[in-house]
């Protein structure tokens, strides 16, 4: 019998509800409609996650989960504080290699996580074109707090300056694809492009086509 994978793929999302979710997709999108864009990315995400062999799959959830929520998942609440104090206590909830990603990449495929866990590496690192980060991962998750805390997040700099913490550290990094988070309406409509056949996000995007983008 195949032993299971050794990683744990953690989500870490806000439920989609309006007003909280997508922001910056308003204007054009009205709340309602960039709440349905979130919930669909989000789902996607959760869908691709099931696709990718892993020992165990953790959403870390602001929110309550919904009828968008597959089964598979352990559901364990964020805790309070900054998104850097929040990673870190979604790493808490796991042992063992893990990748943690966020809901804002529907984009995402199976493929590109493959290697997670199994390569040797001491952490894995998911640019973002904005300058962010999309995935990040460390074969030892108790670490989160030494490697995360006190990175400024949501600047154009999150990126570099959670890269350079790993590489300080002396840990071997694996870099991820460079992918496109969806903020904008600009970005929904270049993301839903490159989105896999089936995809509820492009889909509901395209549903979307009255709206100016």
């Amino acid at each position: 019998m195949n032993a299971l994978p050794p990683v744990t793929l953690l989500v870490i999302a806000k439920e989609p509800v309006p007003g909280r979710v997508k922001t910056r997709l308003t204007p054009p999108y009205t709340p309602q409609e960039a709440a349905i864009l979130a919930e669909a990315a989000l789902t996607d995400t959760l869908h691709t996650l099931l696709q990718a062999p892993a020992r165990r799959r953790v959403l870390a959830l602001d929110g309550t989960p919904g009828p968008w929520l597959p089964p598979g998942y352990d559901v364990v609440p964020q805790s309070p504080g900054g998104l850097d104090q929040r990673i870190v206590a979604a790493f808490a909830h796991c042992d063992g290699p893990t990748l943690l990603v966020g809901m804002d990449t529907p984009q995402l495929t199976a493929d590109m996580i493959a290697d997670v866990g199994h390569d040797g590496h001491d952490a894995w690192f998911g640019p973002a074109a904005d300058g962010g980060f999309w995935a990040l991962g460390l074969a030892d998750p108790a670490r989160a707090g030494a490697l995360v805390c006190g990175v400024p997040m949501s600047t154009d700099c999150t990126g570099a300056i959670q890269r350079i913490r790993l590489a300080e550290a002396g840990l071997a990094v694996n870099d991820l694809p460079v992918l496109r988070d969806v903020d904008t309406a600009a970005d929904a409509a270049a993301v839903a492009a490159f989105c896999a056949r089936g995809s509820r996000f492009a889909a509901v995007l395209n549903s979307m086509a009255e709206v100016v983008r």
